[in-house]
C-alpha cells in the first residue's frame, strides 16, 4: 500500500498514484450526468460532420471537415484550447510531447494536421475509423521487415503537401518533462524531402497535467471516463515553436535532439505560472 509519504516522495498524490495503479476513485451520479451529455453532445456533432465530410470529399477532393470536428470535440470534453504561436500548414512534420488523448483533438483542430499512429489505433471500434477521417498514417512499429515502405508512405504524405504529427516519446507521459524520444520514425528526413520543416510542439495542460496524463496501468477508457466526468472546463494551450529546417542536422537522432532542446525549456516554465495562476490542480468528478 502506498502512504501519504511515498505519494510526496513520487511527486505526485495519492489519488495519482491510485489512478496510475488502475483504481480511479469512483464517478459521482453527478460526474456520469456529465459524462453522458458530453457523449451525447459528441454524438450529434459527428452525426451533422460525417455526411458533410463526405460531401466535401465527392465534390472538392478534400475535407476540412475533421479539423472542426475535432476542434469542437476538444470544447465538449471541457478543454479551452489557446493556440500559442503559428502552426506550419504545409510540407511539416510536427514533434510533439504526449500526455492524453485529447492532444490529438486538440492539436488538429488548431492546426488541421493528421498523424502517424500505430496500427492498432486501426483496429479499436470507432476510433480507428475516425483516426481514418483525418488521413492518418497507420504504422506498425514492432513489423521491422516493413519498415522502408512505412518510412516511403510517411514521405510520400510529406511531399504531397500534408501535415504530419509524431509523437516521438511513443506513448503518454504525465505532462511536466519529457520522456526519451523515440527516433526511427524520423528516418523519413534521412533525407528529408524538399521544402519540409519540423516544428516542435508543447502540449500545455499546467497545474493539470499531472491529474489529466494517461500513464500507468490506466486504460484509455477509464482516463476517458475521468476526463468526461470532470466538472468544469481546463484550459489547454498548444505553443506552435519555431519551424527547423531538418537538412542543417545529421540524421534523425540530430533533429529529436534539437527539437527536444526547443521543447525542454517550455514545459517547466508554463507549469510555474499554472501554478501561480491558480489553475485548478485536481480534476473534480463528483
Amino acid at each position: 500500500m502506498t502512504t501519504d509519504t511515498d505519494a510526496r516522495r513520487a511527486g505526485l498524490s495519492a489519488e495519482r498514484l491510485a489512478i496510475r495503479d488502475g483504481n480511479p476513485p469512483p464517478i459521482s451520479v453527478a460526474g456520469w450526468f456529465r459524462l453522458t451529455v458530453r457523449l451525447f453532445a459528441a454524438s450529434c456533432l459527428l452525426l451533422v460532420c460525417v455526411p458533410l465530410h463526405y460531401a466535401f470529399r465527392l465534390f472538392w477532393g478534400r475535407s476540412p471537415v475533421p479539423r472542426y470536428f475535432l476542434k469542437y470535440s476538444a470544447r465538449i470534453m471541457g478543454a479551452r484550447v489557446e493556440r500559442i504561436g503559428q502552426p506550419k500548414e504545409r510540407r511539416v512534420l510536427m514533434l510533439a510531447n504526449h500526455v492524453n488523448w485529447l492532444d490529438i483533438l486538440a492539436i488538429a483542430g488548431t492546426s488541421g494536421t493528421a498523424f502517424v499512429a500505430k496500427s492498432q489505433v486501426r483496429d479499436t471500434f470507432l476510433v480507428g475509423w475516425l483516426a481514418s477521417l483525418n488521413r492518418t498514417i497507420f504504422v506498425a512499429r514492432e513489423n521491422r521487415m516493413d519498415v522502408s515502405s512505412q518510412i516511403d508512405a510517411v514521405r510520400g504524405a510529406l511531399t504531397d503537401d500534408m501535415s504530419l504529427t509524431v509523437f516521438p516519446e511513443g506513448t503518454t507521459g504525465g505532462g511536466q518533462s519529457l520522456l526519451p524520444f523515440k527516433t526511427a520514425m524520423l528516418k523519413v528526413l534521412e533525407p528529408p524531402p524538399p521544402g519540409v520543416m519540423v516544428q516542435p510542439v508543447i502540449v500545455d495542460y499546467g497545474a493539470l497535467a499531472e491529474w489529466i496524463g494517461w500513464t500507468g496501468d490506466e486504460t484509455g477508457a477509464e482516463n476517458a471516463k475521468r476526463v468526461l466526468a470532470r466538472r468544469g472546463t481546463f484550459p489547454l494551450r498548444i505553443h506552435f515553436l519555431e519551424p527547423f529546417d531538418p537538412s542543417e542536422f545529421a540524421g534523425r537522432k540530430a533533429i529529436g535532439e534539437e527539437a527536444r532542446r526547443r521543447m525542454e525549456p517550455v514545459l517547466p516554465a508554463n507549469l510555474q505560472r499554472a501554478k501561480s495562476s491558480g489553475d485548478r490542480v485536481t480534476g473534480p468528478h463528483r
